[in-house]
């Protein structure tokens, strides 16, 4: 007999078409659940497309301020009375909170007023980033007030091993590992486009190395620039072409530093898979991933990845056999690795091959399973926690 479908709310501040690893992430877990039969209420802030919409029975929508750094972001506003207008109405089942911002703290308290159990989700380091922005200060207060929301839902779901070992030595309690999948049939080496690389100046000798992703500082992207340059001395007999996807407070910094460069701005579906399939070597310097959709996305596509062994690289790449890894922090590391991978072009060729067949693999089908356990897990009477200490 099958369980009886849930009524979920999942409270996040970014959703689809909205782009980035959260909304994308999101946007899944929501088709997947409504595919398996729940009803779901999304309550999010208002974006630039909602312009005269009116919330529903699927769609809460808030206020919300603009978030600095993130054009098109909305930054919800506190809706505690309008919450709890709404859910004292209609509760929900369970609730799934996505971000931890005035918005999300507004939904824990209402679930916390009206006894509905909470889940969270661990989905950005926001604790690293006020270091890159310089307001290094607030690394430790942020870091007590993650702890503290998290703390107080019945589990916080969290995209890798290498985070959740994280948290846990920062105080984080009861966490549990949901990792992503990829889509195998939108990301795919048949997605090649030869007219695309000849936009690009390449014919099928040339090597396009690519990096998809916010142009931030967070992004450690000094080491992107630094790698290509290295790969440029090292191969100087070999037509390379540096393509840079994505858009963010970076890029005329980048562009001025690399002028040889092709900034591509933001891609979408179809066009996003033929830029990642029509790529050879795939770098992603970042340390500040929680996981690193892209990084899936690039295995899909049957790309050469070269990445720091934490988040989904640890998870997902085998040093030598379907990528190239270095040791966290390790900038000589990772350069030498991507050095390593054009070396030898069977070697390349034997990575992306082995790429592509370890991301078929990782479809979306069974990480919403998951997510509906995990989910259905919160409704179990509350454990015994020391005294002071409850849970919604």
């Amino acid at each position: 007999m099958n369980p009886s479908p849930l009524f979920i709310a999942l409270i996040s501040e970014t959703f689809p078409p909205e782009i980035n690893g959260v909304a994308n992430t999101l946007g899944r877990l929501v088709d997947g659940l409504r595919a398996r039969g729940h009803r779901l209420q999304l309550v999010r802030p208002r974006q630039s497309a909602d312009h005269g919409r009116k919330s529903d029975e699927q769609l809460l929508l808030t206020r919300g301020w603009p978030l600095p750094g993130y054009p098109g972001l909305q930054w919800g506003q506190s809706a505690l009375h309008k919450l709890l207008r709404h859910w004292q109405r209609q509760p929900p089942d369970v609730l799934y909170i996505a971000t931890e911002g005035p918005l999300g703290l507004s939904a824990l308290r209402a679930a916390r007023r009206l006894r509905i159990p909470v889940v969270s989700g661990f989905h950005t380091n926001f604790q690293q980033y006020t270091g890159h922005y310089g307001i290094g200060l607030l690394t430790r207060a942020l870091t007590n007030y993650l702890r503290w929301f998290h703390n107080r839902s019945r589990l916080t779901l969290v995209p890798s091993a290498s985070q959740q070992i994280e948290l846990q030595r920062r105080g984080f309690e009861r966490l549990e590992l949901l990792g992503r999948g990829v889509d195998g049939q939108l990301f795919h080496p048949a997605k090649r486009s030869a007219e695309l690389r000849r936009a690009w100046g390449l014919g099928e000798d040339g090597i396009a190395v690519l990096h998809v992703g916010r142009l931030a500082a967070e992004k450690n992207l000094g080491l992107l620039a630094q790698s290509f340059r290295a790969l440029q001395a090292a191969h100087p007999q070999r037509t390379l072409k540096l393509i840079l996807v994505g858009d963010g407070p970076q890029r005329v910094g980048l562009q001025q530093q690399l002028p040889d460069a092709l900034f591509c701005g933001l891609q979408r579906g179809e066009a996003l898979a033929a830029h990642y399939a029509s790529g050879d070597l795939f770098l992603f310097p970042s340390l500040s991933e929680t996981f690193g959709n892209v990084l899936l996305e690039a295995l899909a596509s049957g790309l050469g990845v070269v990445a720091f062994d934490q988040a989904a690289a640890a998870q997902h790449i085998r040093h030598g056999h379907n990528g190239a890894l270095a040791g966290a922090t390790d900038a000589h590391g990772f350069i030498e690795a991507a050095r390593w991978l054009l070396e030898e072009p069977e070697s390349l060729r034997r990575v992306r091959l082995n790429a592509r067949q370890h991301a078929a693999r990782q479809g979306w089908a069974a990480i919403v399973e998951q997510f509906e356990q995990h989910l259905r897990s919160a409704l179990a009477p509350a454990l015994e926690l020391p005294a002071g200490r409850t849970q919604p």
